[in-house]
């Protein structure tokens, strides 16, 4: 039999690619679903429950628990405070961090970031060692009329170690995100440096920086081990709910908690609102 030289070659069939297995997927959805679910669940029970257990009794004790209200009215006032000593102290440093390179700088950055990993009570601990009567500084401050253990004073110094971290890595990322180029430009029109960063950047990185001190706001609220360590009395929020719980159980602890939960709404929806506005 005799070819046809004209005729086209034969095409080579290939397998078609294979497709993924629509069962695996879906059971890999499902899978995922579930554990999520399940995560989330985990996340919001302890919440909801103790909210639906001693929420409206909790908000019945602001009326008639003077020690309730006094101690939810310290913990405001020494947190905000501290955030304000936090923001003044960290923005230079999270500005530096973002924007200039010089030696030393990642000890700096080791050192804001530390506080973050010491356990709570270490870091009373350390601050009762360094601001404690017995200490130098602290017997020196306390001669000078300051005490700063079993203080207010102590309050602020506990929330302002644990929650100034957060502020700087969160206000560093803030400054890294406005163009550096924008400052060039005004420097170039006449500007020095500080003048610079306060018409430029600041107001560029400002939502950002709110963020942030909103941020350190909760976190200092919530503080409970190191200030437990340096400053038991007078009792913040967080102390005075360990306090009821020890001293007269689980029932007269929920309110105190459930009041402190509901508290944390506050910045939880002031950082919902900057979302939004961002």
């Amino acid at each position: 039999m005799e070819l046809d030289a004209s005729a086209p070659p034969a095409l080579e069939t290939t397998p078609p690619a294979r497709q993924p297995n629509t069962v695996a997927r879906a059971a890999i959805a499902v899978v995922v679903a579930l554990v999520a679910s399940l995560f989330l669940l985990f996340v919001l029970a302890p919440v909801v429950g103790l909210v639906a257990a001693g929420g409206g009794q909790g908000l019945s004790s602001l009326v008639r628990d003077p020690e309730l209200r006094g101690s939810l009215a310290l913990t405001a006032l020494t947190a905000t405070i501290a955030t304000i000593l936090g923001v003044a102290g960290g923005t230079p440093i999270a500005y530096l961090l973002a924007r200039r390179d010089f030696p030393g700088r990642s000890v700096v950055a080791a050192a804001m970031e530390l506080p973050l990993v010491i356990p709570h009570p270490v870091a009373g601990i350390a601050l009762l060692l360094v601001l404690g009567r017995g200490s130098p500084v602290g017997g020196a401050l306390y001669a000078a009329g300051l005490r700063i253990a079993g203080s207010a004073t102590g309050i602020v110094c506990a929330m302002l170690f644990v929650s100034a971290p957060l502020y700087v890595s969160a206000a560093r990322e803030a400054f890294a995100r406005v163009d550096a180029r924008y400052e060039s430009v005004a420097r170039t029109l006449g500007d020095d440096v500080w003048r610079a960063f306060r018409r430029i950047t600041l107001p560029l990185a400002a939502r950002g920086l709110t963020a942030a001190a909103v941020v350190m706001w909760a976190r200092a609220v919530s503080e409970f081990g190191a200030i437990v360590i340096l400053t038991y009395n007078p009792k913040v929020a967080s102390v005075l709910s360990y306090d009821r719980f020890t001293s007269f159980g689980l029932r007269e602890a929920l309110p105190v908690a459930a009041v402190l939960v509901l508290f944390a709404l506050v910045p939880l929806a002031a950082l919902r609102a900057l979302r939004r506005e961002r």
